[in-house]
């Protein structure tokens, strides 16, 4: 059923008004194989675990926000502009709507925690986190705060196959190509989420396509994955890495995910 997927659908920009704006930098796609049951066993039941060509995939994805707002509100110093990290992988609801479901979300700024906790159902977490680029290289660290259980961490640095903070014409592999497993992976507009027993709900985003560059891993410890379940060793590479240095985002209103 996976196959027969319309995953260019979530693509297109809704006719709505957006509900809030952002912009991502400096993203880093990180992604392991896991197996799907093992996947499986921590999303809701509604949702069936989306795999390319048979096999599932675990992300993790380092990145900052900025000119993070509502639509009837400019942006606020100090308020919208922070480190986040994601620990996701890929689902799809009745062989329809592929996105994304999040294990887990980190971020460095404690009302954005508590706003997205609260109004969007996600699985949040306060963090200590730190992104630093210089040239061709990039690294990544958090370390989990609050809410309990603390302590849950990320290490990791990268080169990129050009400067770290614009397009490379050297290095670049463009925009994913539908039907890749680079378009599988990133290009991703619609969310999950569901708190408790209660309704599955489903967002949709909307960007330019992402503006891609290879990248390799240098350094490579987390425990975000083991935090959220999952058995994969802490300094286990991954075994696809992208780097983009980033989209303007539009962010459009939660709601059901099956239409009454």
């Amino acid at each position: 059923m996976a196959a027969t997927i319309d995953r260019l659908a979530p693509c297109r920009r809704p006719t709505e008004r957006p509900v809030g704006y952002q912009r991502w930098h400096y993203l880093l796609f990180l992604h392991w194989q896991v197996p799907a049951d093992e996947l499986a066993r921590l999303v809701p039941p509604a949702l069936t675990i989306d795999t390319f060509q048979g096999s599932a995939w675990l992300g993790i994805v380092c990145f900052t926000m900025s000119g993070v707002r509502p639509w009837w509100f400019p942006a606020v110093p100090g308020l919208s502009a922070f480190h986040e990290t994601n620990v996701r992988t890929y689902v799809h609801h009745r062989g329809e709507k592929p996105g994304v479901w999040f294990l887990s979300l980190d971020a460095a700024n404690s009302l954005a925690v508590r706003v997205a906790r609260w109004r969007w159902k996600l699985n949040y977490f306060r963090s200590q986190m730190e992104v630093v680029h210089s040239g061709m290289r990039v690294r990544y660290a958090s370390r989990r705060l609050w809410p309990a259980p603390a302590g849950a961490e990320l290490q990791i640095s990268a080169e990129v196959d050009g400067p770290a903070g614009e397009p490379a014409a050297s290095g670049s592999v463009g925009h994913a190509v539908p039907g890749t497993l680079e378009h599988f992976l990133v290009e991703r507009y619609l969310l999950y989420t569901q708190h408790g027993s209660g309704p599955l709900l489903t967002a949709q985003v909307h960007h330019a396509p992402y503006p891609l560059q290879q990248a390799s891993v240098t350094e490579c410890r987390q425990t975000l994955a083991a935090a959220a379940g999952l058995g994969l060793d802490a300094s286990a590479l991954p075994a696809h890495v992208l780097y983009s240095p980033g989209v303007e985002v539009e962010i459009f209103r939660l709601r059901p995910a099956v239409s009454r």
